[in-house]
């Protein structure tokens, strides 16, 4: 420690590392300091969770605002959860306590007074979720300059959160947009435990600057302990079978029940509406064993202070902890030394897995841990490709997909993103207040995600928005914000581009408890945050519930549809049901279930062609394909082939196989595919005429000729789906 990098840092940071017992600098942080203090390019940070990257990243930065102060904020920090802000917020508190460099956090649970206070004297470190961000540019623009203008780093944390996503496409947009408001030029850093493709997550960070981007990518050797157990739940189709039913689940529960209520544990589920009955059926346990009540539920409708609570109880809490959470536990904060974390079925990426399993193991030589549960109802009488135990087959897939061979899904950037280009149209538009159509078509279409929207494109979108009163032109011939637009710009949910269901919040007398999407009637019982409610009044002017405790069993109340799932998790599903291979991870259960499946499908040839006979007319199809190239199929039966092959019925079960009906056979329905698939490279005449698709919130006000295009460009995919089929077409014939 006496030599090398740890020499450079700042005297607060060296008494910092002393104070934490540190023997030796990380290699990530070790090579931060190699970046940022000898060159001036930007910094990718790609390692492992609690592999030093948060400290990797502010021990060079803060060093320089130690030795020559900045003249307004010097760091921006730019989180994609408020739950992460805050936990950072702790961190970098108690490193700068000897620092004396301010920190600042920014979201909508900070009060106005520290808000004031950093607008007053801006300084040190700004933390700030995206959404924040916007409502600052847009709502307190002349405040940028004195905010910014010595602005020396942006670090931007979990960036694979935001890459491919609307949000990424914001983020970047609104730090070229500083960089103009505020004359500064400040470095990125970009934190993330999960990526696969470091050279498109370089270009990603960089977009809009000269300089490079250097990726620092420890490769660290984390032990791993994986297990995928599996829960058969027989069909309910008579008295006896309910019965068994109940006892499947009860012993589904009671397992869950014990292999976590003694332990800090987390329990990650694909919904809320899981979460909640997962917790809500753990309590009922404890309550008929008359034990203690551990359970917590975390996501993001339950109110700020229940979730402060869940985490509070995980990372310092005295004894065990459970919580069954979304994605919101899923990125980085730190919930200290977990004990356990479990999967109820699996995630939809490999992406969502590595940060799950990142969750345990964050301690020495901890091994991360994940326990699959994978719950499936079996009816022996169902349809063939519903016989197959797809959610075990998929834990399977991405465990290999990463353990072996370290695959993350790539992150597929928009080419046509004109929900963005609304959202930062009307943003950028507010912000300056007037503008003349080329001043504005100027200031937007150079930010680095518009680069492909072509200036006629533009024009026709700025046109539909005065056709709909969402901008208005002067008398002098500038744009403003119109009437309709200002109903939409000057509600706090504009801030974020990521769809949100509009929410009732529920209160039980005065506490906030969360939010619910679909608002049953007064007298009606609903679960939330792992308890049962009732309606006692609801307040749709203010989108208020009142509830009072009840007991019960009833649905919880969201709207929601699972993740998508990439071509490569497909195909190692059915390599996995091909293969004669053992996975050691495999509970006896499990191994079971695949050798059933297995059997079946070598007894039906089920993997032996695309196109099955299901019986009478029907037919099945199984492209083993992602998502994307499934709707894209799925749309060419309907579109381009279902006159020619007298197709009456078309039933997708995405995105594992659809079923078809009509007066053909399957080698018709095969031919018919491959031919368009060879000589159709037009995604556009997979819609009708009048049809436009959204793709993002804020599609709905953009001109349907542009929504038609960016569909067909974004959403479709005709050139993956050939490379699936028509690969598989050398090695299977029908």
């Amino acid at each position: 420690m006496s030599s090398g990098p740890f020499r450079r840092l700042a005297p607060f940071i060296q008494e910092f590392i002393y104070k934490k017992k540190w023997d030796t600098l990380r290699e990530a942080q070790v090579e931060a300091c190699r970046v940022l203090f000898d060159t001036d390019h930007h910094l990718l940070i790609a390692s492992g969770t609690a592999s030093g990257k948060t400290e990797a990243a502010f021990f060079p930065a803060l060093t320089e605002l130690y030795h020559d102060p900045s003249e307004s904020v010097g760091i921006l920090y730019i989180g994609p959860l408020k739950a992460l802000i805050n936990d950072q917020f702790e961190r970098v508190s108690d490193l700068l306590k000897e620092g004396q460099v301010p920190v600042w956090h920014w979201h909508g649970d900070v009060s106005q007074a520290e808000k004031t206070k950093l607008m007053q004297k801006p300084s040190g470190v700004l933390q700030i979720t995206p959404e924040s961000l916007e409502g600052l540019l847009m709502n307190r623009p002349n405040a940028i300059p004195a905010l910014f203008h010595d602005l020396r780093y942006i670090i931007i944390d979990e960036v694979h959160a935001f890459m491919g996503a609307d949000r990424g496409m914001q983020v970047i947009s609104q730090l070229t947009r500083i960089q103009r408001m505020a004359s500064c030029k400040p470095r990125r850093i970009g934190l993330s435990a999960t990526l696969s493709d470091y050279d498109a997550a370089a270009g990603w960070l960089g977009e809009g600057t000269p300089q490079a981007v250097e990726v620092v990518s420890p490769q660290g050797r984390r032990k791993l302990r994986i297990s995928i157990d599996h829960f058969s739940f027989p069909d309910a189709r008579d008295e006896k079978q309910a019965e068994q039913l109940e006892l499947a689940k009860k012993a589904y529960y009671d397992y869950l029940y014990d292999v976590t209520h003694l332990k800090k544990a987390l329990v990650f589920t694909n919904s809320r509406s899981d979460a909640e009955l997962t917790t809500l059926e753990l309590r009922r346990i404890a309550a008929k064993r008359e034990q203690r009540d551990v359970f917590h539920v975390h996501h993001g409708s339950i109110s700020a202070m229940l979730r402060e609570e869940t985490e509070n109880a995980l990372r310092t809490g005295q004894g065990p902890a459970v919580a069954a959470a979304t994605l919101t536990l899923e990125l980085g904060i730190d919930l200290g030394e977990l004990e356990r974390v479990i999967q109820l079925g699996a995630p939809y990426s490999c992406s969502s897995f590595v940060q799950r399993l990142g969750r345990s193991g964050r301690r020495g030589d901890q091994a991360s841990e994940m326990l699959f549960l994978c719950p499936e109802e079996e009816d022996e009488e169902a349809e063939l490709p519903a016989r197959m135990p797809w959610t075990l087959l998929r834990a399977i897939a991405v465990t290999e997909l990463y353990v072996r061979h370290k695959w993350v899904e790539p992150v597929y950037i928009r080419k046509k993103p004109i929900g963005v280009l609304y959202h930062q149209t009307m943003s950028t538009l507010k912000s300056m207040g007037e503008a003349e159509p080329a001043e504005l078509a100027r200031a937007v279409l150079t930010l680095p995600s518009f680069r492909q929207i072509e200036p006629a494109e533009y024009k026709t979108f700025l046109q539909y928005l005065l056709d709909i009163d969402h901008i208005e032109r002067t008398e002098e011939g500038t744009l403003i914000i119109g009437l309709g637009g200002e109903k939409i710009v000057n509600n706090y949910r504009f801030y974020a581009v990521f769809k949100d269901d509009e929410e009732h919040t529920v209160y039980n007398g005065s506490e906030e408890i969360g939010s619910i999407t679909t608002v049953p009637p007064p007298g009606y019982c609903f679960s939330l945050a792992g308890k049962l409610w009732k309606v006692e009044e609801v307040d749709t002017k203010h989108k208020s519930l009142y509830v009072k405790s009840a007991k019960g069993k009833v649905d919880t109340l969201w709207l929601g549809a699972g993740g998508d799932i990439h071509t490569l998790v497909i195909q190692k599903m059915r390599e996995v049901l091909e293969s004669d291979d053992l996975y050691p991870y495999l509970t006896p259960s499990a191994a079971n279930r695949l050798e059933r499946a297995r059997r079946l499908v070598r007894e039906s040839g089920l993997l032996k062609s695309v196109v099955i006979p299901a019986g009478g007319d029907s037919f099945f199809i199984l492209p083993w394909a992602g998502s994307k190239q499934f709707r894209t199929l799925e749309r060419m039966l309907k579109h381009n082939l279902a006159g020619r092959l007298e197709l009456r019925s078309l039933v997708p079960m995405e995105p594992y196989y659809m079923v078809v009906a009509g007066n053909t056979d399957e080698s018709a329905i095969w031919k018919a595919i491959l031919s368009e698939l060879e000589n159709n490279k037009d995604a556009s005449t997979l819609l009708d005429e009048d049809e436009a698709p959204y793709l993002s919130k804020y599609d709905e006000f953009v001109s349907p000729q542009l929504v038609r295009t960016a569909f067909h460009v974004d959403g479709l995919d005709l050139e993956g789906l050939a490379k699936v089929l028509i690969d598989r077409y050398s090695t299977t014939q029908v």
